[in-house]
């Protein structure tokens, strides 16, 4: 999800520190409308046509993002461990709106994340033991903590599933040599997303859950950690205590609309990877969806990264819909692929027998 772009305060970039920090302001570019449906609920003839994009003030105040009741956050690190700072330094944590309205409704996201925590939400009534960590997106600017978080866990728990966000450090700009992306070495949203993981499991009985039936689900540049997640247990980081001991490798991965994946330098039909792109046979069963009329992550994104995984012997299930844009969240329009995509998530994680009964 690339909803921020960063302005550059006083003329400084980003990694320069001679000031103590350098400042970000978060410019939320114009975004399609899209979303999806609890459970792919409402009749098509409801919806005559994409609402008109309503843009409003982004208006952004420091301070730490806190769930709504039902949600328990909990520090990803001990306070003790030193962790690798984003761009922006220790700028304190802030929130922010974006714009333009989605499904007519304000959308928020949490950035200068010093200090990463998951927020665990259990189901309120049948408990299937499995749980699924959400990734949200934001292009690494920042996390998208309702529109691609506390809505899909809203989703995800009334599945009989324990749902668990992860608030992960932003922002960490990826560099551009000679006209082309790199990938930072060290991905901090990475290290948090293999440090949940672990806790997860380590903590399995703790939270009700099966630790060995936890995936993954992710948007954009979150997807783009999920698919790390899958094909690596290497860690960049110390080991810390028992939870890094376990493996930071999901047990399902759900990738929506991923980026930074393709080699578009091939050419138009090429579907080859970026060097830094690894697969592994180890990769859990994925299931990929996206949008072919994705006008900020290419549809031969997921394409070019499912391929890959079925070459490498994983089961791999895809889902592409002719419209839906970029950035599906949980509201829906009159793009069918907003409103059906829940239940094809529901139907693929009952074949992988994610909700049954323990």
């Amino acid at each position: 999800m690339c909803f921020f772009r960063p302005v550059l305060m006083g003329g400084l970039h980003p990694h320069d520190r001679r000031d103590g920090l350098s400042r970000f302001q978060f410019v939320v570019p114009v975004l399609l409308i899209l979303g999806f449906a609890g459970a792919a609920q409402g009749e098509a003839s409801t919806f005559k046509g994409s609402p008109a994009k309503v843009q409003v003030p982004k208006v952004e105040r420091e301070g730490i993002w806190q769930p709504a009741p039902g949600g328990t956050q909990v520090p990803l690190w001990p306070a003790s461990v030193v962790l690798a700072q984003p761009d922006t330094g220790d700028h304190p944590e802030a929130t922010g709106n974006g714009s333009p309205l989605v499904g007519g409704r304000m959308w928020y996201w949490a950035s200068y994340v010093t200090r990463p925590t998951i927020t665990i939400y259990r189901p309120k009534g049948r408990n299937t033991g499995a749980a699924m960590m959400v990734l949200p997106g934001g292009g690494f600017y920042a996390v998208a903590t309702d529109l691609e978080g506390t809505e899909i866990c809203d989703w995800v728990v009334r599945q009989g599933m324990t749902c668990v966000l992860l608030k992960y450090r932003t922002p960490q700009v990826w560099e551009n040599a000679i006209g082309k992306q790199q990938r930072p070495k060290v991905l901090l949203g990475l290290e948090d997303a293999q440090r949940a993981m672990g806790m997860l499991r380590e903590r399995a009985s703790s939270y009700g859950i099966d630790p060995h039936r936890i995936g993954v689900i992710g948007f954009s540049a979150g997807a783009y950690l999920v698919a790390n997640m899958s094909n690596t247990e290497e860690r960049t980081y110390p080991l810390t205590d028992a939870a890094d001991r376990q493996s930071p490798r999901p047990d399902f991965a759900i990738v929506a609309y991923t980026a930074r994946m393709l080699d578009s330098s091939k050419g138009k039909n090429n579907l080859e990877l970026q060097p830094w792109v690894k697969i592994s046979a180890k990769a859990p069963p994925t299931l990929i969806l996206h949008a072919m009329n994705d006008p900020t992550d290419n549809v031969r994104q997921g394409m070019a990264y499912g391929l890959a995984l079925n070459d490498a012997g994983v089961p791999v299930d895809m889902r592409l819909y002719a419209k839906g844009g970029h950035a599906f969240g949980m509201r829906p329009t009159a793009d069918p692929i907003t409103r059906e995509w829940p239940g094809q998530v529901k139907q693929w994680l009952r074949n992988l027998g994610m909700l049954g009964h323990r």
